[in-house]
């Protein structure tokens, strides 16, 4: 969960709430989405039913369920949350371990190129100054090691001879 911002005074009588909105609070907020806030150490997700930016830093929202200016009084001073978005920096690809060292069985080599084809992805190893065409597939892969740089293979018997 990421905190973007803190619920900060009542607007209106119906409800509706000012929000004072951090940095991390997203230009394309989704109202389809919900926010989140914490009572009584739960997390409680808060539909909008209305959101309506006020500058860059603050908004009118009109949460469901809560219609009275009693029940928006019981989150008045609580942070609101989202849930984070997916981050591609875990995420890697094929291409990324090109130049990583790579260990079959006792022999080690570089992967020097990859060959990305949807029937039959290929990386290019080179082992003892000899090019060898290895199939990409997860099954082969026994370890890798992004900070050592290293992949470990386990390949079929006459697949490099």
């Amino acid at each position: 969960m990421l905190a973007v911002g803190r619920i900060t005074k009542l607007f209106g009588a119906e409800g509706e709430v000012n929000i004072n909105l951090y940095t991390d609070f997203p230009d394309n907020f989704d109202e389809e989405q919900p926010l989140f806030t914490m009572v009584d150490s739960l997390v409680v997700p808060l539909f909008c039913e209305s959101f309506s930016r006020r500058g860059k830093g603050s908004a009118t929202v009109r949460f469901a369920d809560i219609d009275t200016t009693k029940r928006a009084e019981l989150i008045m001073g609580n942070e609101i949350f989202i849930e984070e978005p997916e981050s591609d920096d875990d995420e890697f690809t094929f291409d990324d371990l090109i130049g990583f060292t790579v260990k079959i069985s006792r022999r080690k080599g570089v992967i020097t190129d990859y060959y990305d084809n949807d029937f039959n992805p290929l990386f290019e190893i080179e082992l003892n100054g000899k090019q060898y065409l290895i199939p990409a597939v997860e099954e082969f892969i026994a370890a890798i090691d992004f900070d050592a740089r290293t992949m470990r293979l386990v390949l079929p018997e006459g697949l490099i001879e």
